[in-house]
Parts: C-alpha cells; sequence; structure tokens
C-alpha cells in the first residue's frame, strides 16, 4: 500500500469574490443607445444620449445601475433626415424636450459612468449595445467634434447584444431578442435612447449571467 504522507492542515481556499474590476479585465460594461438624424456619423446629428452601468448584486451577478440620459442639440453642421424623426418620434422643436448642446450633454452622461468606473476599481468604461458600432461611432463623432477631453469609453472595443443574443437565442433583432429573455417588450416605447438602454441592459446581463463562472 503506497502511504499517501501526512494530510494537508491547510483550510480550502475561499473563493475569490467577483469583482467588476476583475470580470471583464479592467473594463466597466455601461450600456449605450443613441437616438440619431441618419445612419452616418460623420454629418447626421446626435439627438438623445442614454446611458447605463452595469452593477453586481449581493451574490455577485450582473444588474442594470441607474440610467443617465440628455436631449441633444443637433450639433451645427450637422443634418437630420426627416424619416429618421418618423421612426424615432422626436419633436426637435418640442418646447419640453430640455435638449442640451453637444458637449453638455456628453457630460451629463460621462460624469456618472466616470463614477462608476472609479467607485468599482476599473480603468475605463466600455461600451454595450445593440449593434454596438453605431452607437460608438456617434459617440466619438461627438467627442470629436465637441472637443469633449474626458470621454470614459474605451474608442473601438465593444460588447454587442446582438452578437450575444445571436448565441443564446438564434435571434439578431432586439426586439425579438428581448422577448426569447423573456422580458416584456412595448413597441410604443421603442426607439427612446432610455427604453432601449434599459431592454439592452437587462438582455445583456440575462445572457451573462447564465454563462458559467470561468474556470467553471
Amino acid at each position: 500500500m503506497i502511504d499517501p504522507g501526512p494530510a494537508s492542515s491547510a483550510a480550502p481556499a475561499a473563493p475569490v469574490p467577483a469583482t467588476l474590476a476583475t470580470r471583464f479585465r479592467g473594463y466597466l460594461p455601461v450600456v449605450v443607445d443613441v437616438e440619431t438624424g441618419g445612419f452616418d456619423w460623420n454629418k447626421h446629428a446626435l439627438l438623445e444620449i442614454a446611458v447605463q452601468p452595469i452593477e453586481l448584486d449581493s451574490d455577485g451577478r450582473l444588474v442594470p445601475g441607474e440610467v443617465a440620459s440628455s436631449h441633444v442639440v443637433p450639433a451645427a453642421g450637422t443634418l437630420i433626415d426627416p424619416k429618421s424623426l418618423e421612426v424615432t418620434g422626436i419633436d426637435i422643436d418640442h418646447p419640453f424636450r430640455d435638449a442640451k448642446p453637444e458637449r453638455q450633454a456628453l457630460e451629463a452622461v460621462f460624469a456618472p459612468v466616470r463614477e462608476a468606473v472609479k467607485r468599482h476599481g476599473c480603468q475605463r468604461a466600455i461600451l454595450v449595445g445593440h449593434n454596438a458600432h453605431f452607437d460608438l461611432n456617434f459617440l466619438n463623432a461627438a467627442v470629436a467634434r465637441s472637443g469633449h477631453k474626458r470621454n470614459p469609453f474605451h474608442p473601438f472595443s465593444v460588447f454587442d447584444t446582438v452578437t450575444l443574443a445571436g448565441v443564446a437565442y438564434g435571434q439578431t433583432v432586439l426586439a425579438r431578442a428581448v422577448q426569447a429573455a423573456g422580458f416584456v417588450w412595448n413597441g410604443e416605447e421603442a426607439h427612446s435612447a432610455v427604453y432601449d438602454t434599459e431592454r439592452t441592459a437587462e438582455l445583456f446581463c440575462k445572457i451573462v449571467n447564465a454563462w458559467p463562472a470561468r474556470g467553471g
């Protein structure tokens, strides 16, 4: 019989608590949705933007955080395709729209993102979106136009829920993916930056929380 040697008296190592600082290589996922005056980020106006940092609950699961949003005054020289307004339902001249100039609107949503990045000990934010590079390109164009110097987002990397939902549910359209994930979709509220951000955040959290833990 082989002597197994003396039993180890060391207690098993306790599991390391999950943190957002380590979960995504130091990046904080922040869901973003923009509503715009068209599809060309080089010439069409940014009209609405909403952001929603992802948080952790007491069980270490991803949950949507608080939304910050702003309506945006179309920047000088940018264009608005009337067909885009028909889709979004945005009334540029509505007296209660409370739109901010582009630089102020960006700061209104960047400030809470920077706070969340700092609070979670992350390096910077990474944009989560449905067709995420569309949102990122409009965001980057607005940053360049306005000369904003404190953009917290990674300049080109994203997490795209089109890909995630395609893998998880076989759906790539946001409305269908949200419903496949078990959430309610209200078509009358769609194409609002806040509404689309909230649904995308729910979708992202649902998919990532269902993924096995690293090494597990």
